[in-house]
């Protein structure tokens, strides 16, 4: 029988996913999920004992946030947001996606030069610049040797970091390689959060559970105060042969195997009360 998460856990990465008709899907995009609805996400929520949630842009609709705003105002103060914009958004509407519980900004850093570090640097500050009087964040999803090569030269950002999915290091990876260090040492410093989340990202083969392990603990002791959780629930997936536009199903990820593997990672309750509560609780503004 899975035992629920604690009371306040907040599912820190989660999409929603709406009709063509309704929301029409970017024409370039790489892959095409089904339907997941804000009804889907309540049931997942209460599967896993959740009462919070972290709405994420996915690539999927670009910059048009609309579909993850209607679904973040259907979910009743129980969510937040975290959008994809355009280079050029004025202040005013910045304001506008604040009013409607968003709380921070994603990034690719494939898209500005992943292989240049300066260059990194130089977007990340535009945006941090851009989004502190908002007390938001930079989420970041990328490639390990992208965040490591910025990691090393990184410019001092006044506004926090949000690393997806592991950093994206593969669970094959000694927490001793270089480019986990220097993103061990961004979490230690406090400058950066990372997502313990989607452990298939970086376990593709599924036989490196114990390097899942290894990696959860190591951010837990480099900064136990910058560790959050997420299901990354639908458990979105492109399947092999399949066009961009076919619709391609999502993993089968069930709430068993995402209760299980979080308390496997930490057994101490006070350890799993902080990455679940306490952690989101003060980054994405639900005190």
């Amino acid at each position: 029988m899975t035992t629920p998460l604690p009371e306040g856990t907040c599912d820190c990465h989660v999409h929603i996913v709406a009709s063509l008709t309704d929301y029409p899907m970017l024409a370039d995009r790489h892959y095409t999920p089904g339907p997941a609805s804000v009804a889907d996400l309540r049931a997942h929520m209460s599967a896993v004992g959740a009462t919070r949630a972290v709405i994420v842009q996915p690539s999927i609709y670009g910059s048009d946030n609309r579909c993850m705003l209607d679904a973040m105002a259907r979910m009743n103060g129980a969510a937040r947001g975290v959008a994809v914009v355009e280079r050029d958004i004025d202040d005013e509407a910045l304001r506008a996606l604040h009013e409607q519980g968003v709380r921070g900004l994603r990034i690719n850093l494939e898209s500005v030069g992943a292989s240049d570090p300066y260059a990194i640097g130089q977007a990340l500050q535009h945006w941090s610049a851009r989004i502190a009087p908002l007390g938001w964040h930079i989420q970041i999803y990328s490639g390990l040797d992208a965040m490591a090569a910025a990691a090393t030269d990184l410019p001092t950002l006044n506004v926090p970091i949000v690393l997806d999915h592991f950093a994206m290091i593969p669970a094959s990876t000694s927490p001793n390689d270089p480019r986990a260090k220097a993103i061990l040492a961004l979490v230690t410093s406090g400058r950066a959060y990372v997502k313990l989340s989607a452990s298939y990202r970086v376990d593709t083969d599924g036989q490196h559970a114990d390097g899942v392990r290894t990696l959860a603990r190591a951010f837990a002791d480099a900064n136990p105060e910058r560790i959050l959780w997420a299901s990354d629930w639908p458990h979105t997936n492109r399947e092999p042969g399949r066009r961009a536009t076919e619709v391609s199903a999502y993993r089968h990820i069930g709430a068993p195997r995402l209760c299980d593997e979080v308390r496997g990672w930490f057994g101490d309750d006070d350890a799993l009360l902080q990455m679940l509560v306490k952690n989101p609780a003060r980054l994405y503004g639900f005190e």
